[in-house]
């Protein structure tokens, strides 16, 4: 086993104190609301009935009771889009991804102008098989429609970011921010690619700021903005940042591997051990070799 110097010369050429969840920002993608009530183009009584109970039981959780009442109402009067997109989003939640998609297809032939048809038909693509190349068309047909749709561009943003087009996904968080200034998804987004890919530290430091001045509770904001401290150099704040994120999560392992981290740069062995401990509990690998090179007790 190595003596103590020798291994703090091993982590500091072999660890990676960036590292962080492989997770895209499934986050960023609009949340899929019910189309109004008040539905399109149906005067059918009982049509406009089982649209109602369909509403409800979406509401109360019975995705497949929601689905066939909107079936009842679309055999009643077939082209209001309204019912194709509400099913749309019963059959999503059943994970019945190809089926939404049809659905929203359905509700954009009838209503070329649905914008909530594309953002969601778009969101159903990443969800079925990745397809972000599709995603992004969707999400621009929804911008050109609407251009001040802010879940459109925050989720083109996030298709481009799994896409590696960085700039691109911080061209379109930016214009999220300008439409709502108030929008902490859209400056987390763009803090995240800013500490990751664009080594500006400080503008990430900024953006994750203010997104958690708008949403104190958002644990992956503190995640990012510990790592932007740290390569600043600022490893106390970058464990504050982190002692935080396992507040709001505590199941995140990857805040224990950093903190941990910026604990052993901090020469405080005692707490990296107790941090790297319960990242490899939680399941990471290299903490648990860790534990052992350093010689935790």
């Amino acid at each position: 086993m190595p003596d103590s110097g020798s291994f703090l010369h091993w982590l500091k050429q072999n660890s990676t104190p960036m590292s962080r969840r492989t997770t895209a920002i499934a986050a960023a993608l609009s949340v899929l609301a019910l189309g109004s009530p008040l539905i399109t183009g149906c005067t059918n009584p009982l049509g406009i009935h089982y649209f109602n109970q369909g509403v409800e039981k979406y509401k109360a959780g019975n995705y497949q009771g929601a689905i066939d009442d909107y079936t009842k109402s679309i055999e009643m009067n077939s082209q209001n889009p309204d019912a194709y997109y509400n099913r749309a989003i019963a059959k999503y939640e059943s994970e019945d991804y190809q089926g939404a998609i049809d659905d929203y297809t359905k509700a954009i032939e009838i209503d070329p102008e649905y914008t909530s048809a594309y953002d969601n038909r778009g969101h159903t693509r990443i969800a079925l098989e990745k397809d972000y190349q599709g995603a992004i068309a969707d999400f621009t047909k929804a911008i050109e429609i609407d251009p001040q749709s802010i879940n459109a561009y925050i989720n083109r943003g996030a298709a481009k970011y799994n896409l590696k087009d960085y700039q691109g996904a911080i061209f379109d968080y930016t214009k999220a921010i300008e439409i709502n200034p108030q929008n902490a998804v859209a400056y987390r987004n763009r803090g995240d690619i800013k500490v990751k890919f664009k080594d500006d530290y400080q503008g990430a430091m900024a953006d994750l700021s203010n997104a958690l001045e708008i949403n104190p509770h958002d644990d992956e904001a503190y995640y990012l903005r510990g790592h932007a401290k740290l390569k600043l150099e600022d490893r106390q704040g970058a464990i504050d940042d982190w002692s935080k994120t396992l507040e709001i999560n505590p199941q995140n392992s990857y805040a224990y591997l950093n903190r941990g981290t910026a604990r052993e740069q901090s020469n405080d062995m005692k707490g990296a051990c107790q941090d790297w401990r319960k990242a490899a509990d939680l399941g990471l690998k290299n903490p648990a070799k860790w534990v052992v090179l350093a010689g935790c007790s």
